[in-house]
């Protein structure tokens, strides 16, 4: 599935396509963005939060040589519907409030590929307490009937999911996320990750697959 930015705005929007969809995408460093971006998010679905899927992905620096740690979360990527918001975290002014109460919402359910270790990472290095998290690779597994799902990447549960291939360039995949502006690839392969997420965790409870 080819991804490209068919719409920059020119102030941190963007329409990030792939393939037929159409993504609106808000790239920011900024607290207050976060939560304008939030509250919007909550007005648009307020009368089914309980059923909410949001998808939640991270990128952070690679460790800079063998067996080093990686970096801290530079990137937090939020997906609800075809609105992306893609937080430049490790650059923000301030993680604001609306953040913190955003991902304790338990009425929220927040999906991905190895959402568990993302959450962790929310956890330690910002304070951030995920509530309610799925992992899409063992729910995959177990509604189509298919156990080694559970040690496939994003790309493998997608395939099985959405009938298409993503393309995940590994040298984007290992880009500095903490630069302080990314380029465009990085823009799209992060939207891309968080649109993923939502669309396959979607298409699994809604039985569209």
């Amino acid at each position: 599935m080819s991804t490209r930015i068919v719409k920059d705005f020119g102030n941190g929007h963007y329409i990030v396509a792939f393939g037929e969809d159409r993504v609106y995408t808000t790239l920011t460093s900024s607290g207050d963005v976060v939560t304008g971006w939030l509250d919007l998010i909550y007005r648009i679905h307020r009368r089914r939060l309980d059923t909410l899927v949001v998808g939640l992905d991270v990128e952070w620096r690679p460790a800079q040589s063998r067996g080093a740690a990686p970096g801290p979360v530079a990137l937090l990527q939020i997906c609800v519907g075809r609105r992306c918001l893609v937080f430049q975290i490790l650059r923000a002014d301030y993680v604001p409030d609306s953040l913190f109460d955003f991902f304790a919402d338990e009425r929220l359910t927040f999906v991905g590929v190895g959402v568990g270790a993302d959450a962790q990472k929310l956890s330690a290095h910002y304070g951030l307490e995920v509530a309610n998290t799925v992992d899409l690779r063992y729910f995959a597994a177990d509604v189509l009937g298919k156990p080694a799902l559970r040690r496939a990447g994003l790309q493998g549960v997608v395939w099985q999911v959405m009938g298409v291939w993503p393309e995940k360039p590994h040298h984007v995949q290992v880009s500095a996320w903490d630069a302080q502006r990314l380029t465009l690839e990085q823009l799209q392969y992060a939207c891309a990750d968080a649109f993923m997420s939502f669309e396959v965790g979607r298409r699994l409870y809604d039985g569209v697959y």
